[in-house]
């Protein structure tokens, strides 16, 4: 297969409730809700991009009715997201009052990074390399 066949990748996080999720990708880091589907009044899948990352979220419930031979399976692991900034500074702002659980560093490969866990439980670090 060649690579030009592959036009992008997006993560989807599988979560117990979307809605909880939201703030952190709309509010605190200003995405915006592309695509959303609900069941009733709660949202089952939602999609968030800030027109260069996407970001999805499906609950776990939605996920074991789409795809029934997943949805024992999703629930044992969790996503790990390194996403590249232009200013970590920025981010540790908007994210103040989140739960931090990579402290900001300096790593060996030149990267400064902060890393959270996502409302959904799935952990997200931020990286920004010099310029």
């Amino acid at each position: 297969m060649s690579p030009s066949l592959v036009k992008k990748s997006t993560p989807v996080l599988f979560v117990d409730a979307i809605e909880p999720s939201c703030a952190f990708w709309e509010d605190k880091l200003g995405f915006t809700r592309t695509l959303e589907v609900s069941i009733g009044a709660a949202l089952c899948f939602a999609a968030f991009s800030n027109e260069t990352v996407e970001i999805m979220h499906q609950t776990f419930a939605s996920a074991a009715e789409d795809v029934p031979f997943v949805g024992a399976r999703e629930r044992h692991g969790r996503t790990f997201l390194f996403i590249e900034v232009t200013d970590i500074d920025a981010v540790e702002r908007a994210l103040a009052g989140c739960q931090i659980v990579l402290p900001r560093r300096q790593t060996f490969y030149g990267s400064t990074e902060i890393g959270y866990r996502e409302p959904g439980g799935d952990f997200v670090t931020f990286a920004q390399f010099p310029s």
